[in-house]
């Protein structure tokens, strides 16, 4: 039992270490019967006060923008979500082609791109086969869990 909560506190300090790096307040991770969330405490008293005409805007401004993307891409085809939070490569290494573009049918299964998460990379595959007519994420773009990261018609 000792030995299991090790590596839970180990993972935990990995998550934490990428909720400083990513500057997120909250991160969960599930992987089987393993439900881990994190999250850190920013005094929101005084960000709240010093920002709001600042800071307020541009997250307004993304916010929309971001939620209205799924609505979007559900309306035309399938959205394929981000199952973990991570940065996303849309190829397998630097220099190298696309997994996928825009106008390619992809069969279920497939991989459409990585998600590097703790120095892992977890290969994401097509929910179902279709064509790929939207791509949300650029290579290098940190996602989160349940960002759109392509839609499938």
């Amino acid at each position: 039992m000792s030995k299991d909560n090790k590596i839970d506190q180990e993972l935990v300090r990995q998550l934490a270490v990428i909720l400083n790096e990513t500057d997120l307040t909250e991160i969960e991770v599930e992987h089987g019967d393993l439900h881990i969330r994190v999250a850190r405490n920013i005094s929101m008293t005084m960000a709240a006060p010093m920002a709001p005409a600042v800071a307020a805007a541009p997250v307004v401004h993304a916010a929309p923008s971001v939620a209205d993307v799924p609505i979007v891409a559900e309306s035309k085809g399938h959205a394929v979500k981000s199952p973990m939070v991570g940065t996303a490569y849309l190829a397998p290494e630097p220099g190298a082609e696309d997994y996928v573009k825009v106008g390619d049918t992809v069969t279920a299964g497939q991989t459409i791109l990585i998600i590097e998460a703790m120095k892992h990379m977890n290969q994401i595959s097509a929910d179902r086969a279709g064509k790929v007519i939207e791509i949300f994420v650029e290579s290098g773009q940190p996602v989160e869990y349940g960002e759109p990261l392509l839609t499938i018609e």
